[in-house]
């Protein structure tokens, strides 16, 4: 009985798993192939761990680089100590251990970033238009929707002078209110757009929690 509880084996004393998804079963097999000396025995080895791996993973086999990835996990399981041979290019740990390029802001103008993209993408549009009163309705539509995201983004006023330089700077100058007459919308009106939509969704939210209590009884 002794010599029983002495062969038992604790998580804590045992090797830390690579992959923990696959448990230690896997592991095992992969050591146990590490150490078999015969590559073609070895190679044996590899595709019915492959297989094993595949098995346990059934949701992932439409997958189209499944098998990749599997051969993928093999080696890293091994800790790239395994010699088989693979249908696929062996990775290497440097290549594994690389990080990934950040992804650039998809925003020409970033201290501009409270307009938003589709702003810039409206802004693009107006100035291919030909001049008349349609494309003057759609400036002035943008400058003030710029408006409303400075304040929502700054909460404070704004001149009128300072949405038509940003809008002049985004437009590339092809679009220049500077010296207009036309006023935008006045703060107080956009901001109390704002919280009558925010007052509508509260109301509609609280009427349909009221409702579900109403039916609860």
């Amino acid at each position: 009985m002794i010599q029983e509880v002495a062969q038992i084996e604790y998580n804590t004393e045992r090797p830390k798993l690579i992959i923990p998804e696959y448990g230690r079963h896997i592991q095992k097999m992969v050591d146990h192939a590490i150490a078999t000396e015969d590559k073609d025995e070895r190679n044996k080895l590899a595709k019915g761990i492959i297989a094993v791996m595949g098995n346990l993973n059934p949701h992932l086999r439409d997958v189209p680089d499944f098998q990749p990835m599997l051969w993928d996990q093999l080696f890293i399981i091994s800790d790239f100590k395994l010699d088989v041979d693979s249908p696929y290019p062996i990775p290497s740990r440097e290549e594994l251990m690389e990080r990934p390029e950040p992804l650039e802001y998809p925003q020409n103008h970033p201290k501009y970033r409270f307009y938003g993209n589709n702003i810039k993408r409206m802004i693009d549009v107006a100035s291919g238009w030909e001049e008349g009163d349609k494309k003057e309705g759609l400036v002035l539509t943008i400058a003030n929707h710029m408006k409303k995201c400075f304040l929502n983004w700054n909460k404070d006023t704004v001149e009128d002078d300072v949405i038509f330089d940003h809008l002049f700077e985004l437009s590339n100058g092809k679009i220049n209110l500077k010296n207009s007459d036309e006023d935008l919308s006045d703060a107080s009106n956009l901001l109390k757009n704002k919280k009558r939509f925010n007052t509508s969704n509260s109301s509609k939210k609280n009427y349909k929690s009221t409702s579900r209590n109403r039916k609860r009884h």
